[in-house]
């Protein structure tokens, strides 16, 4: 007996499971909720009578050698060097669809934002140094310079009317910005040793992937190569090869081969076609119809739009799960006031909104801009503390900084985890104890 060519869903499995799940992936605040739900479940789990097992897991070797050269690393190393290298493909997705389209586009709107995020790098940082000075922590030093821009907005997305749409622009620019800044850091005094030959490998990937982009290349698998030579190029120059994924993500195509109009004008002449003939139409016309549309979105979109739920609920989760177990039995009393402890959570949770907010009202006052969005003081400073919610990249470059100190490590772990999550929680109350925004209170 033939298949139907349509077949929904059965009626229960729809309700209970699939209209759910579909509901939750299309929130916006969904990626902080993933991402959080992870890091309170490595948490817990290296704090149960699991946790050496646990831990232990991330510390499995993997090895991928092909005629008797590879790579050699553990399971955590695989998720912090290879996987994450797709969330900074993202990230630099996103840092190029801003700089053409977005905020970041007009110089006078990216200014706010762009000062904003210097004051919540700059004044964490010199906190962490305060406490640091002279240790062998100090070398940790940007670690609270990060703002965590999954967690942050979906802080505000869950808010509600109590935060204007000015200000989650401004949050998004703001962490756009921070984003940079932490590139560049990496980029800067995270590396391993500059090695001469491999900066020649790494230009010479550079300008093929730059060659594909003049060339109107739009086939995804042919960037996924260009990524693999990139990172293979950055490891062996002694940078860290996750920024392969940052320069890939800016060299991606940002324009169609054809014009919008002329694939809509052949999608409607083929579904035409369809129609007028009486039949249903077959897959091959389908599948026409669909390669046609998808020649209508440029490849940044395109490759944006398909890897991001990858990284949002793949990526990230992973990353949360290998680096957010803590082991408070391995800890002593003195870990919590430690150097490494204090001046990671200090400067998160203190840092960041004296330097954000500090930042935007001077700016404000000198007349070279406005408040984001017309918003009250008040509300500024409540975003302000939300983007002390450092969690991804801060604890990427605490395992970038300690990653042969392990009391150091889980010393910066433990105080990324307390000051973003006082950061959040703190900054949520402030922001509902305001009064609604005045456009949304106008337009009730």
């Amino acid at each position: 007996m033939a298949e139907p060519a349509h077949r929904p869903p059965p009626p229960l499995f729809r309700a209970v499971v699939l209209d759910p799940l579909q509901a939750f992936t299309r929130l916006e605040a969904a990626g902080g909720i993933a991402l959080f739900a992870a890091a309170l479940l490595a948490f817990v789990l290296a704090n149960s009578p699991w946790g050496p097992a646990f831990l232990g897991l991330w510390e499995t070797p993997v090895e991928l050698s092909v005629g008797g050269r590879g790579f050699r690393a553990d399971l955590r190393a695989v998720v912090d060097d290879g996987l994450m290298a797709l969330f900074f493909l993202v990230v630099g997705m996103e840092i190029k669809r801003e700089l053409l389209e977005g905020e970041l586009r007009n110089p006078r709107q990216a200014l706010l934002p762009g000062i904003a995020a210097l004051g919540g790098m700059a004044v964490p940082g010199l906190i962490y140094v305060a406490f640091n000075r002279g240790t062998e922590g100090a070398v940790g030093w940007a670690i609270p310079t990060a703002t965590d821009i999954a967690f942050s907005i979906g802080c505000l997305v869950l808010l509600g009317q109590r935060v204007s749409r000015g200000l989650l622009v401004f949050l998004t620019a703001l962490a756009i910005f921070d984003d940079i800044g932490g590139i560049l850091i990496i980029a800067l005094f995270y590396g391993h040793g500059v090695n001469p030959e491999g900066l020649l490998w790494l230009a010479l990937a550079t300008l093929a992937v730059f060659s594909l982009n003049r060339l109107a290349v739009e086939n995804g698998a042919v960037y996924a190569l260009g990524g693999i030579a990139l990172w293979l190029a950055f490891h062996h120059a002694g940078l860290h090869p996750t920024l392969s994924g940052v320069l890939l993500g800016l060299l991606v195509p940002a324009a169609t081969r054809r014009p919008v109009r002329e694939v809509l004008e052949e999608v409607r002449a083929e579904a035409r076609a369809s129609f007028d003939n009486g039949k249903p139409p077959e897959a091959s016309a389908v599948l026409r119809v669909r390669s046609e549309l998808s020649e209508a979105l440029p490849p940044l979109e395109r490759f944006e739009a398909a890897l991001h739920p990858w990284v949002i609920f793949g990526v990230l989760p992973l990353f949360a799960l290998a680096n957010s177990g803590v082991s408070l039995a391995g800890l002593s009393a003195g870990s919590f006031l430690g150097p490494v402890f204090l001046g990671t959570s200090v400067g998160l949770f203190l840092g960041k909104q004296i330097g954000i907010f500090a930042f935007t009202r001077a700016t404000v006052a000198a007349g070279l801009a406005a408040s984001p969005g017309g918003a009250r003081w008040g509300q500024v400073y409540g975003v302000s503390v939300v983007a002390g919610i450092g969690f991804t990249v801060a604890l990427f470059i605490a395992n970038l900084a300690f990653a042969d100190v392990p009391h150091l490590l889980n010393e910066a772990r433990l105080g990324v985890l307390v000051g973003s999550g006082v950061s959040g929680v703190v900054g949520t109350l402030v922001l509902r104890a305001m009064p609604l925004p005045a456009e949304r209170t106008a337009s009730s």
